[in-house]
Protein backbone atom coordinates (compact mmCIF):
# COMPACT_ATOMS: atom_id res chain seq x y z
CA UNK A 1 0.00 0.00 0.00
CA UNK A 2 1.38 3.48 -1.14
CA UNK A 3 2.22 6.14 1.85
CA UNK A 4 0.51 9.70 0.90
CA UNK A 5 3.59 12.64 1.62
CA UNK A 6 2.60 16.18 2.26
CA UNK A 7 5.22 18.65 0.87
CA UNK A 8 4.06 21.54 2.88
CA UNK A 9 7.08 22.21 4.65
CA UNK A 10 9.69 25.02 3.24
CA UNK A 11 13.17 24.69 2.75
CA UNK A 12 15.60 27.70 2.82
CA UNK A 13 12.52 30.20 3.64
CA UNK A 14 11.02 29.20 0.36
CA UNK A 15 7.84 26.58 0.17
CA UNK A 16 8.13 23.51 -1.84
CA UNK A 17 5.26 21.92 -3.22
CA UNK A 18 3.54 23.72 -0.87
CA UNK A 19 0.02 22.25 -0.18
CA UNK A 20 0.63 19.15 -2.52
CA UNK A 21 0.37 15.67 -1.81
CA UNK A 22 2.65 13.27 -4.02
CA UNK A 23 2.55 9.43 -4.17
CA UNK A 24 6.19 7.68 -2.33
CA UNK A 25 7.68 5.04 -4.53
CA UNK A 26 6.88 1.57 -3.95
CA UNK A 27 7.02 -1.78 -5.40
CA UNK A 28 3.23 -0.84 -5.95
CA UNK A 29 3.60 2.44 -7.46
CA UNK A 30 3.36 3.90 -11.18
CA UNK A 31 6.21 6.07 -11.35
CA UNK A 32 5.78 7.59 -14.43
CA UNK A 33 1.99 8.42 -13.76
CA UNK A 34 2.98 9.51 -10.63
CA UNK A 35 5.61 11.85 -11.84
CA UNK A 36 5.26 15.37 -13.22
CA UNK A 37 7.80 14.32 -16.02
CA UNK A 38 7.40 12.26 -18.91
CA UNK A 39 8.60 9.05 -19.94
CA UNK A 40 11.12 10.65 -21.93
CA UNK A 41 12.47 13.18 -19.50
CA UNK A 42 12.35 10.59 -16.68
CA UNK A 43 14.69 8.03 -18.77
CA UNK A 44 16.48 11.08 -20.10
CA UNK A 45 17.64 11.42 -15.87
CA UNK A 46 17.38 7.96 -14.75
CA UNK A 47 18.68 5.42 -17.54
CA UNK A 48 22.28 5.22 -18.32
CA UNK A 49 23.47 5.66 -21.26
CA UNK A 50 26.53 5.45 -23.10
CA UNK A 51 26.76 8.31 -25.95
CA UNK A 52 27.76 7.52 -29.51
CA UNK A 53 31.41 9.27 -29.97
CA UNK A 54 31.69 7.56 -32.70
CA UNK A 55 31.23 11.09 -35.06
CA UNK A 56 34.47 11.63 -33.73
CA UNK A 57 36.92 9.89 -36.20
CA UNK A 58 40.75 9.51 -35.77
CA UNK A 59 41.37 12.62 -37.00
CA UNK A 60 39.59 14.56 -34.45
CA UNK A 61 41.29 12.16 -31.83
CA UNK A 62 44.90 12.98 -33.36
CA UNK A 63 43.70 16.84 -33.15
CA UNK A 64 42.64 16.31 -29.51
CA UNK A 65 45.89 14.49 -28.82
CA UNK A 66 47.97 17.76 -30.14
CA UNK A 67 46.02 19.85 -27.62
CA UNK A 68 46.71 18.19 -24.81
CA UNK A 69 50.30 18.13 -25.56
CA UNK A 70 50.72 22.07 -25.90
CA UNK A 71 49.37 22.28 -22.49
CA UNK A 72 51.55 21.10 -19.10
CA UNK A 73 48.30 20.22 -17.61
CA UNK A 74 46.03 18.37 -19.78
CA UNK A 75 42.88 19.94 -18.28
CA UNK A 76 44.14 23.53 -19.59
CA UNK A 77 43.15 21.93 -22.87
CA UNK A 78 39.58 21.75 -22.45
CA UNK A 79 38.48 25.14 -23.78
CA UNK A 80 40.23 24.69 -27.33
CA UNK A 81 38.50 20.80 -26.75
CA UNK A 82 35.44 22.32 -26.98
CA UNK A 83 35.61 24.24 -29.59
CA UNK A 84 37.39 21.22 -31.63
CA UNK A 85 34.05 19.38 -30.89
CA UNK A 86 32.08 22.02 -31.78
CA UNK A 87 33.40 21.98 -35.03
CA UNK A 88 31.99 18.76 -35.36
CA UNK A 89 28.26 18.61 -34.57
CA UNK A 90 28.01 22.37 -34.47
CA UNK A 91 27.38 22.35 -31.31
CA UNK A 92 28.68 20.81 -28.14
CA UNK A 93 26.33 17.40 -27.53
CA UNK A 94 26.45 15.32 -24.97
CA UNK A 95 28.25 12.83 -26.38
CA UNK A 96 31.22 15.96 -26.91
CA UNK A 97 31.33 16.31 -23.19
CA UNK A 98 32.53 12.68 -23.00
CA UNK A 99 34.86 12.60 -25.71
CA UNK A 100 36.29 15.70 -23.80
CA UNK A 101 36.49 13.76 -20.09
CA UNK A 102 37.95 10.96 -21.69
CA UNK A 103 40.37 12.51 -23.34
CA UNK A 104 41.16 14.44 -20.35
CA UNK A 105 40.25 12.43 -17.42
CA UNK A 106 37.89 14.48 -16.14
CA UNK A 107 34.31 14.07 -14.62
CA UNK A 108 31.61 14.59 -17.24
CA UNK A 109 30.11 17.53 -14.66
CA UNK A 110 33.54 18.88 -14.78
CA UNK A 111 33.47 19.51 -18.98
CA UNK A 112 29.56 20.34 -18.40
CA UNK A 113 30.40 22.75 -15.87
CA UNK A 114 32.39 24.23 -18.67
CA UNK A 115 30.19 24.09 -21.09
CA UNK A 116 27.44 25.49 -20.21
CA UNK A 117 29.44 28.61 -18.34
CA UNK A 118 30.78 30.13 -21.25
CA UNK A 119 28.16 31.54 -24.26
CA UNK A 120 30.41 30.59 -27.18
CA UNK A 121 29.47 27.08 -26.35
CA UNK A 122 26.58 25.82 -27.80
CA UNK A 123 24.01 23.11 -26.50
CA UNK A 124 21.80 22.56 -29.16
CA UNK A 125 22.53 22.24 -33.41
CA UNK A 126 23.68 26.17 -34.86
CA UNK A 127 23.27 26.91 -38.21
CA UNK A 128 25.59 27.27 -41.12
CA UNK A 129 25.81 30.75 -39.61
CA UNK A 130 25.20 32.23 -35.80
CA UNK A 131 24.61 36.10 -35.69
CA UNK A 132 24.61 37.68 -32.74
CA UNK A 133 22.77 41.06 -31.96
CA UNK A 134 24.00 43.42 -29.06
CA UNK A 135 21.61 44.31 -26.81
CA UNK A 136 23.54 45.90 -24.19
CA UNK A 137 22.49 49.45 -23.00
CA UNK A 138 24.30 51.36 -25.96
CA UNK A 139 23.38 49.48 -29.13
CA UNK A 140 20.17 48.51 -27.73
CA UNK A 141 18.96 52.40 -27.54
CA UNK A 142 20.70 53.29 -30.76
CA UNK A 143 18.68 50.28 -32.48
CA UNK A 144 20.00 46.97 -31.30
CA UNK A 145 17.16 45.95 -29.72
CA UNK A 146 14.78 46.97 -32.66
CA UNK A 147 16.91 44.97 -34.89
CA UNK A 148 17.01 41.61 -32.67
CA UNK A 149 13.05 41.91 -32.98
CA UNK A 150 12.89 42.43 -36.24
CA UNK A 151 15.17 39.62 -36.95
CA UNK A 152 13.51 36.89 -34.89
CA UNK A 153 10.36 37.99 -36.99
CA UNK A 154 12.02 37.95 -40.65
CA UNK A 155 13.70 34.65 -39.86
CA UNK A 156 10.34 32.57 -39.01
CA UNK A 157 9.49 30.38 -40.61
CA UNK A 158 5.66 29.88 -38.92
CA UNK A 159 4.86 33.77 -38.04
CA UNK A 160 6.09 33.13 -34.93
CA UNK A 161 9.25 34.74 -33.65
CA UNK A 162 12.78 33.10 -33.03
CA UNK A 163 13.94 33.29 -29.51
CA UNK A 164 17.59 33.37 -28.43
CA UNK A 165 19.89 30.31 -29.76
CA UNK A 166 16.65 29.28 -32.02
CA UNK A 167 17.25 28.21 -35.32
CA UNK A 168 15.95 29.35 -38.80
CA UNK A 169 15.88 26.12 -41.10
CA UNK A 170 17.68 22.95 -40.83
CA UNK A 171 20.75 23.55 -38.25
CA UNK A 172 24.58 22.94 -40.08
CA UNK A 173 22.56 23.11 -43.48
CA UNK A 174 22.94 25.84 -46.26
CA UNK A 175 21.28 29.37 -45.56
CA UNK A 176 20.71 28.11 -41.79
CA UNK A 177 20.65 30.85 -39.26
CA UNK A 178 21.00 31.01 -35.35
CA UNK A 179 20.20 34.08 -33.81
CA UNK A 180 21.26 35.32 -30.37
CA UNK A 181 21.05 38.45 -28.43
CA UNK A 182 25.21 39.22 -27.14
CA UNK A 183 26.13 41.06 -24.30
CA UNK A 184 28.53 44.06 -25.07
CA UNK A 185 30.61 42.94 -28.12
CA UNK A 186 33.25 45.70 -27.34
CA UNK A 187 32.41 48.13 -30.17
CA UNK A 188 29.89 50.78 -28.05
CA UNK A 189 31.50 53.63 -30.34
CA UNK A 190 29.66 51.78 -33.74
CA UNK A 191 27.18 50.80 -32.41
CA UNK A 192 24.64 49.06 -32.97
CA UNK A 193 26.63 46.34 -34.34
CA UNK A 194 25.93 42.57 -34.66
CA UNK A 195 28.39 39.60 -35.42
CA UNK A 196 28.35 36.97 -38.09
CA UNK A 197 30.52 33.67 -36.72
CA UNK A 198 32.21 36.77 -34.36
CA UNK A 199 32.84 38.64 -37.50
CA UNK A 200 31.93 42.44 -36.99
CA UNK A 201 29.23 44.07 -38.67
CA UNK A 202 29.52 48.04 -37.71
CA UNK A 203 26.63 50.85 -37.74
CA UNK A 204 24.22 48.46 -38.74
CA UNK A 205 20.37 49.52 -39.23
CA UNK A 206 17.17 47.13 -39.58
CA UNK A 207 17.42 47.43 -43.14
CA UNK A 208 20.80 46.72 -43.26
CA UNK A 209 20.48 44.10 -40.91
CA UNK A 210 17.63 42.35 -42.82
CA UNK A 211 19.36 42.59 -45.68
CA UNK A 212 22.40 40.95 -44.40
CA UNK A 213 20.57 37.67 -43.05
CA UNK A 214 18.85 37.86 -46.14
CA UNK A 215 22.63 37.26 -48.14
CA UNK A 216 23.64 34.33 -45.89
CA UNK A 217 20.15 32.66 -46.47
CA UNK A 218 20.73 32.92 -50.62
CA UNK A 219 24.36 31.51 -49.49
CA UNK A 220 26.85 34.87 -50.15
CA UNK A 221 28.83 35.57 -47.38
CA UNK A 222 28.86 39.63 -46.97
CA UNK A 223 32.68 40.87 -46.26
CA UNK A 224 32.56 42.26 -42.41
CA UNK A 225 33.38 45.72 -41.93
CA UNK A 226 36.77 44.94 -40.32
CA UNK A 227 38.61 41.90 -39.69
CA UNK A 228 38.55 38.88 -41.51
CA UNK A 229 36.66 37.49 -44.47
CA UNK A 230 33.39 35.84 -43.50
CA UNK A 231 33.35 31.82 -43.42
CA UNK A 232 31.20 29.63 -41.73
CA UNK A 233 30.71 28.74 -38.01
CA UNK A 234 31.97 25.37 -38.33
CA UNK A 235 35.29 26.42 -40.25
CA UNK A 236 35.76 29.44 -37.18
CA UNK A 237 35.39 26.87 -34.43
CA UNK A 238 38.21 24.70 -35.76
CA UNK A 239 40.62 27.76 -36.19
CA UNK A 240 39.44 28.58 -32.64
CA UNK A 241 40.38 24.79 -31.67
CA UNK A 242 43.69 26.10 -33.21
CA UNK A 243 43.70 24.26 -36.26
CA UNK A 244 43.28 25.99 -39.99
CA UNK A 245 41.85 24.84 -43.38
CA UNK A 246 44.97 25.71 -44.57
CA UNK A 247 48.58 26.05 -44.48
CA UNK A 248 49.11 28.60 -41.41
CA UNK A 249 50.84 31.02 -43.54
CA UNK A 250 47.67 30.92 -46.39
CA UNK A 251 45.49 31.34 -43.05
CA UNK A 252 47.45 34.27 -41.72
CA UNK A 253 47.29 36.04 -44.37
CA UNK A 254 43.74 35.51 -45.38
CA UNK A 255 42.85 36.98 -41.99
CA UNK A 256 45.10 39.43 -42.05
CA UNK A 257 43.21 42.65 -42.47
CA UNK A 258 41.94 46.01 -40.34
CA UNK A 259 40.72 45.08 -37.09
CA UNK A 260 40.44 48.81 -35.55
CA UNK A 261 38.17 51.63 -36.98
CA UNK A 262 38.93 55.45 -37.59
CA UNK A 263 36.40 55.96 -34.76
CA UNK A 264 38.05 53.68 -32.29
CA UNK A 265 41.18 55.36 -33.07
CA UNK A 266 40.39 58.56 -32.66
CA UNK A 267 41.50 59.23 -29.64
CA UNK A 268 45.07 58.48 -29.90
CA UNK A 269 45.31 59.80 -32.83
CA UNK A 270 43.94 63.55 -31.35
CA UNK A 271 46.74 62.38 -28.56
CA UNK A 272 49.18 62.46 -31.00
CA UNK A 273 48.75 65.60 -33.37
CA UNK A 274 48.37 67.57 -30.38
CA UNK A 275 51.50 66.17 -28.94
CA UNK A 276 49.64 64.47 -25.80
CA UNK A 277 51.42 61.87 -23.59
CA UNK A 278 50.90 60.28 -20.77
CA UNK A 279 53.31 61.30 -17.22
CA UNK A 280 56.57 59.18 -17.57
CA UNK A 281 56.43 56.70 -14.51
CA UNK A 282 59.22 57.44 -12.11
CA UNK A 283 62.08 55.21 -12.20
CA UNK A 284 61.32 54.64 -7.90
CA UNK A 285 57.84 54.88 -7.28
CA UNK A 286 56.46 54.94 -3.83
CA UNK A 287 55.70 51.61 -2.01
CA UNK A 288 52.24 50.79 -1.58
CA UNK A 289 51.36 51.30 1.89
CA UNK A 290 50.51 47.89 3.97
CA UNK A 291 47.39 46.16 3.95
CA UNK A 292 46.24 46.17 7.85
CA UNK A 293 46.31 42.32 8.74
CA UNK A 294 43.11 41.27 9.75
Amino acid sequence: MSESLSTGSTYGGSSVGAGETHVAAGPDVDVDAASPLSRAENDALTVESTPDLSVFGPDIVARAEEQKARYPETRSALLPMLHLVQSVEGYVSQAGIEFCARRLNLANAEVAAVATFYTMYKRKPCGEHLVSVCTNTLCAVLGGDAIYKKLTEHLSQDGTPLKHEDTSGEPGTPGSITIEHAECLAACDLGPVLQVNYEFYDNQTVDSAVELVDALRRGEKPAPTRGAPLTDLRTVELELAGFYPEEEAEFRARIDGPSAAPETLRGAQLAADRGWTAPAMPEKAPALPEVEKK
